[in-house]
């Protein structure tokens, strides 16, 4: 039997059809849906409650007829949803980070869905005395439909709690301050942040960025405790739409650094919390110079591609002579080495490099001498952790692979030794030896290279059998090998769990980014189609048994595949789906739409650019051929892909599809961009995902 066989009985949405034709450069761009972006999408992301009846209608109807399809597989549903749910630590907790007397920490209550933040005294590095809950989320969140917490961050004295939180889903963070002695929140509550919190070194005010209307970081402002928000001082302002200003606090604590970035260049700024309000810039921007920053006691360190070095390489300076003449070289440029994040010490430059996917940890101390620690999983993950400690040369690592849980690590930079700290629980059991991974090669049509990094159970029966392949390719952004306790409900029941390193990722450096992008976008696709005919050809899957999943720019990739090769798959899966490229990228007034043009090109300008994003927009490319089962995802409130994309995709796919089916869309009309917020409230959506893919490739 078929997938979703009583399909049929069900009546999907049929909106109608208002064909718009836009002209630019001389090109027509006819649009059936675009009626279903309403007028007011900028009120209505901020208050669902104004979104047009008719709009809400339709994506109401679209809920329900997709409950109504899926609604055999509630049972499978919930029995994976159980075992999720098991996989999960109800009390778990991050291993305490000392700052000064206190041990900082998160921690669950049992059954709670969002996290409780909390310090105890501390005598040396252990903790004594009596736990203080500093902030209870759950407590927080009561009575919101919505409620993702964010920074969490203590002042320099230990009296005040600043934290933010979003409860919209729209990703507009407010502020607030919590005196400590008092345990209550004060007058202070700064709106329409980012939710990143800088304190000043006196404790009397912290820094924050600010979103403008089109939701973009665009200013710093300094917030005094107990003012009012209206008189807080504007320290730092970016008034070019296409750039996003960051703000974080350097190791050391003693600067704010603030960068300025699109997608093609990046500006740093230090700011003195002795002295808040004067900014200091780095280096000037220029077309193709990426850079970063960390300051240390006396030097600044840089991460940078300066000279050619795509790949970056680590330079110093002193931190009072920055001219050109000053900067020493830390750590070469390498082709194909990745650095990819570093951090200082005050004895100590730390950083991380990836090579073929397979990261590593390197050491160098002030006296150049350096050293390397590695693990020996072949697909594993390595990050830095909270470290509150400049001083000490004591390094926080986390490290997980696709087999193993997530280990925690103090590492003592001059000898290398760790310590663990902690080993993520799985309460119902996990046995990493009963699982194997590897990292495989598929051959992209111009004879690339592509890394799959594949996870299955080593009872999994022999030959072909089903498959989840996820994607994303865009931005630079490298998918981690990292271990996810979800995914093990897809491989105990047979499946291999695959990620494809697809061109637009830097996971084989910063050519692999440039290479999946502008003119050579399409590199994207064609390496996901590579992959799914790889592991074909391995014997390890058969077309029609691969489900490939992807979201946001990965959900671009699945439109676009779907297109392409939609007889490869047994069902689809995107999440909040960028797949309306060219209305999007053409529309100026759009939040994001400037910052996107060193992305996918300015089609405005060039109609080069226009065709070419017309070539694979999954919107305009729906064709009249049959489509595999797709479970489409969009938020109410997101900015980022407007719920408006993926609705007028399912419409255009059911509107021109000979076949195939059903095309299922499920819009959460109370979250944005990253679905639910709770931890039990997500793994609801995990769980229906998973259902479907059983479903689809049974």
């Amino acid at each position: 039997m078929p997938p979703f066989a009583n399909a049929h009985i069900f009546q999907p949405p049929q909106a109608k059809r208002l064909t718009v034709n836009r002209r630019l450069n001389g090109i027509d761009i006819p649009d059936d849906y675009g009626w279903i972006r309403a007028e007011n999408w900028r009120e209505a992301l901020l208050d669902p409650t104004k979104l047009p009846t008719e709009i809400r209608k339709l994506l109401e109807a679209e809920n329900t007829y997709a409950d109504q399809v899926l609604a055999d597989l509630a049972p499978l549903a919930d029995a994976i949803n159980e075992e999720l749910s098991g996989r999960i630590d109800k009390t778990d907790s991050e291993p305490p980070a000392r700052d000064g007397a206190f041990m900082y920490y998160r921690r669950y209550r049992e059954e709670g869905e969002h996290e409780l933040v909390c310090r105890q005294p501390a005598r040396g590095d252990q903790s004594c005395g009596d736990e203080s809950i500093l902030l209870d989320g759950d407590l927080e969140a009561e009575g919101k439909a919505y409620f993702n917490l964010g920074e969490t961050l203590h002042s320099p004295d230990h009296r005040w709690l600043a934290w933010s939180c979003d409860d919209n889903g729209d990703e507009l963070h407010t502020i607030r301050a919590r005196d400590l002695g008092l345990g209550t929140d004060g007058a202070d509550e700064v709106r329409n942040t980012d939710g990143a919190i800088v304190w000043t070194r006196d404790s009397r005010a912290f820094l924050y960025t600010r979103m403008d209307a089109d939701f973009r970081t665009a200013e710093v402002y300094l917030h005094e405790i107990g003012a009012d928000p209206a008189s807080d001082r504007l320290v730092f302002e970016e008034r070019d739409p296409a750039w996003f200003v960051w703000l974080r606090a350097s190791r050391s604590r003693r600067y704010a650094i603030i960068t300025v970035s699109d997608h093609d260049c990046s500006e740093c700024w230090l700011v003195d919390l002795a002295s808040p309000t004067v900014v200091r810039k780095i280096l000037p921007r220029r077309a193709g110079l990426r850079y970063d920053v960390e300051p240390g006691n006396d030097r600044l360190y840089m991460r940078t591609n300066a000279d050619g070095a795509a790949d970056f390489k680590l330079l110093s300076a002193p931190l009072d002579a920055l001219d050109s003449s000053e900067w020493r070289e830390e750590a070469p440029h390498i082709p194909g080495r990745m650095i990819f994040n570093a951090t200082v010490f005050a004895d100590y430059l730390v950083w991380l490099e990836r090579q073929d996917c397979r990261p590593r940890l390197v050491v160098r101390s002030r006296a150049g001498e350096e050293h390397i620690i590695a693990f020996d999983q072949p697909c594993c993950h390595l990050r830095f952790a909270e470290n509150f400690d400049y001083d000490r040369p004591i390094l926080r690592l986390s490290y997980s692979s696709l087999t193993e849980p997530e280990e925690i690590y103090d590492v003592d930079l001059a000898t290398g030794a760790r310590v663990l700290l902690k080993r993520q629980i799985i309460p119902t059991g996990h046995d990493p030896n009963a699982y194997a991974a590897r990292l495989a090669f598929a051959r992209a049509p111009d004879g690339e290279s592509v890394p799959i990094s594949m996870v299955w159970r080593k009872d999994r029966p022999p030959g072909p059998g089903p498959i989840l392949l996820y994607g994303y390719g865009a931005y630079g952004v490298s998918l981690p090998d990292s271990f996810d306790q979800t995914r093990l409900s897809l491989i105990d029941r047979g499946f291999v769990y695959a990620i494809a390193h697809v061109r637009g990722g830097t996971e084989k450096g910063s050519g692999w980014y440039e290479a999946g992008k502008f003119e050579r976008k399409l590199n994207t696709f064609t390496d996901f189609i590579a992959c799914a005919r790889h592991l074909c050809a391995e014997g390890l899957t058969a077309p029609g048994k691969i489900v490939a999943e992807g979201g946001s720019a990965g959900g671009l990739l699945i439109g676009a595949v779907a297109n392409l090769a939609p007889e490869l798959f047994g069902g689809l899966i995107a999440e909040v789906p960028f797949v309306d490229v060219v209305n999007t990228i053409c529309d100026a007034s759009l939040p994001l739409t400037p910052p996107e043009w060193r992305e996918w090109g300015n089609p405005i300008e060039d109609a080069e650019v226009l065709r070419r994003l017309l070539g694979y927009s999954p919107y305009e490319n729906v064709k009249a051929q049959a489509y595999p089962p797709i479970l489409i995802e969009g938020g109410l409130t997101d900015p980022r892909v407007t719920y408006w994309e993926p609705a007028k995709w399912a419409q255009q796919l059911r509107a021109r599809m000979t076949g195939g089916g059903p095309i299922l869309l499920k819009t959460n009309m109370e979250a944005g961009h990253g679905g639910a917020a709770g931890r039990y409230d997500e793994l609801e959506e995990v769980a229906l995902r998973w259902a479907f893919a059983v479903e689809v490739v049974k």
